[in-house]
């Protein structure tokens, strides 16, 4: 890979973070999952929000995974 695409793909992996960042918070309402780690997110009534809510933070493992390898 070349240096301008490897750092195309770390903005783009950076968007995916913020946008799954986002939506985690939307879905739990509040950003207390972010110390409180996965398991708050079970805690959530809604099967439509817990859903959503373990997509995004899917998403971000993935994401923050992804940044770590490249560097």
């Amino acid at each position: 890979m070349s240096i301008a695409q490897i750092k195309n793909l770390q903005r783009r992996l950076a968007n995916l973070e913020q946008e799954a960042v986002a939506e985690v918070n939307r879905a739990c309402g509040h950003e207390l999952w972010q110390s409180l780690g996965f398991d708050a997110l079970d805690a959530i009534d809604d099967a439509d929000r817990r859903a959503r809510a373990n997509f995004y933070y899917g998403q971000l493992q993935t994401a923050r995974e992804l940044i770590d390898v490249i560097g």
